[in-house]
């Protein structure tokens, strides 16, 4: 087996095939959104329950424009769901499911697992025609 037999380019279509009906500008969004550690931080704290937009700027340093902004990209791709509660807004968890986002990533992990298992044969052969 040569070594350009076990390399398998990344557009083989059988990698490559859609992946539903999520476009690549939803992945982009969420892959922004996601991005920023300070949003992730976010996700991570609401993830323990709803908190104000006060509740979540003391841990940051930030002001509270500055977590609104945080905020609004997190609930642009449904990641956040904000409601108004007295003078304040509330922050919860929002209904996105990270399955479109888990279904790219799982399609070039399957890619690479197979190159990896190809590169694995590839080596064995040569170790035991050399032994």
């Amino acid at each position: 087996m040569s070594p350009s037999s076990w390399l398998v380019p990344l557009t083989t279509p059988s990698y490559s095939a859609p992946i539903g009906a999520v476009s690549h500008a939803t992945l982009d969004r969420t892959f922004f959104a996601l991005s920023d550690s300070t949003r992730r931080s976010i996700l991570t704290r609401l993830a323990d329950g709803p908190a104000t937009i006060g509740d979540l700027a003391g841990p940051f340093g930030l002001t509270l424009n500055g977590v609104k902004k945080h905020v609004m990209i997190l609930e642009e791709v449904d990641l956040v769901v904000t409601t108004k509660v007295g003078r304040s807004r509330e922050c919860r968890l929002g209904p996105a499911q990270l399955r479109d986002v888990t279904r790219w990533i799982g399609s070039y992990r399957r890619a690479w697992e197979h190159r990896l298992e190809q590169f694995g044969a590839y080596v064995e052969s040569r170790t035991a025609s050399d032994g």
